[in-house]
């Protein structure tokens, strides 16, 4: 039993977006030994990398499996034509509109319905709603990928979101009705916030990231998944925020199968307000001394010529501290593999190096 585990680069200038291909299995052997998924598919002009990569280096243009995190365009937007030119037996997306019972006593505007809500969520996510229909039209199975949902490889499981969780953001989700909530106004503040530049000195083992981040209710929704395969957990996470990367961290303790972790991504393309010291800590482990290693790899996808909190370089510092191998794409693709054929023309990535002074924005 094997994996390979394929960042696409996405954002060749400088819009990051996730598009990642796996399978695992007997990778030396027959198609059906082998369970193929795709997490994500970036923007549209990604799906036929996605394509060509599925066709191209794992030979097959039948998809197990194909997972959307969250409905923002750099994570929907390619898997239309996935769906389209693939055959794809499942597709796990979340349908909020399905959640409204109730919704409407969340909100300060009497006149809005549980319906009238639920139609609001179809248009303001029009991408995930077309994308359900495109999948039933073709007869793909669709399943919401709540904690606790496996795939029928038996190699993926979803870690979060929660149904409970998960329904207590859909009143914060971008588009609602007015609703008096602290987080969302603290949310609106940082993004409204004037930005300047700031330099930093980092000091090896000591995090300038802390637990005070905070990220959109949509991204704290995204699917949070793992691999597990010969005692090898991989844990893929989306735009997860600290909130969301907390309940992933509860069910990775509470799990008995003893894996260790060798695979993480880093969430949001490496932004700040989405990893703090503490569920770093929980996921990862805590800091080590310089030059020793944990055999972990972490990688955060990220456009070729870089955003400014894409990738933070106090977060790749963080997993750094930690022992942990972080690289960023910068719009090329990496793999991580462990028992795979060899691939021609792809070699060994060195990690991420120290940033001991840097200057970055801040709000």
């Amino acid at each position: 039993m094997g994996y390979e585990i394929d960042f696409l680069g996405v954002g060749e200038e400088s819009k990051s977006g996730d598009a990642i291909v796996l399978r695992y299995g007997n990778l030396y052997g027959h198609r059906d030994e082998q369970t193929v998924v795709v997490i994500d598919g970036g923007f549209q002009s990604t799906g036929s990398k996605i394509i060509d990569h599925i066709t191209t280096c794992f030979g097959t243009s039948r998809v197990d499996l194909v997972i959307n995190t969250h409905a923002d365009q750099d994570h929907i937007n390619g898997l239309e034509p996935v769906l389209n030119e693939l055959e794809v037996k499942e597709l796990w997306i979340h349908q909020p509109w399905l959640h409204n019972q109730g919704l409407a006593s969340k909100f300060i505007d009497g006149r809005v319905t549980d319906k009238s809500l639920g139609e609001r969520l179809k248009k303001n996510l029009e991408k995930a709603w077309a994308l359900v229909e495109q999948a039933e039209s073709k007869g793909v199975n669709v399943r919401e990928p709540f904690t606790g949902v496996t795939d029928t490889g038996g190699g993926i499981k979803v870690l979060g979101p929660s149904v409970e969780y998960y329904e207590s953001l859909i009143p914060n989700f971008d588009g609602m009705p007015e609703k008096a909530s602290a987080t969302s106004a603290l949310e609106s503040f940082f993004d409204k916030a004037a930005a300047s530049i700031r330099r930093f000195f980092a000091t090896w083992g000591e995090d300038q990231i802390d637990d005070e981040g905070i990220t959109s209710a949509k991204n704290n929704s995204s699917v949070i998944t793992q691999l597990i395969v010969e005692g090898r957990r991989s844990v893929f996470t989306g735009d997860a925020g600290i909130q969301g990367l907390e309940h992933a961290a509860d069910k990775i303790e509470q799990c008995t199968s003893g894996a260790d972790l060798r695979f993480i991504q880093i969430p949001h393309h490496g932004s700040k307000r989405n990893i703090g010291t503490t569920v770093l800590n929980r996921l990862v482990g805590e800091p080590i001394s310089q030059g020793t290693s944990r055999n972990i790899t972490a990688i955060a996808s990220t456009a070729k010529y870089g955003e400014p909190k894409h990738p933070r370089k106090a977060v790749m510092n963080a997993f750094t501290h930690r022992g942990v191998k972080a690289l960023a794409t910068r719009g090329t693709g990496i793999c991580h593999n462990f028992n795979a054929p060899s691939r021609d023309g792809w070699s060994s990535m060195d990690p991420e190096p120290y940033h001991f002074d840097y200057e970055e924005e801040v709000a």
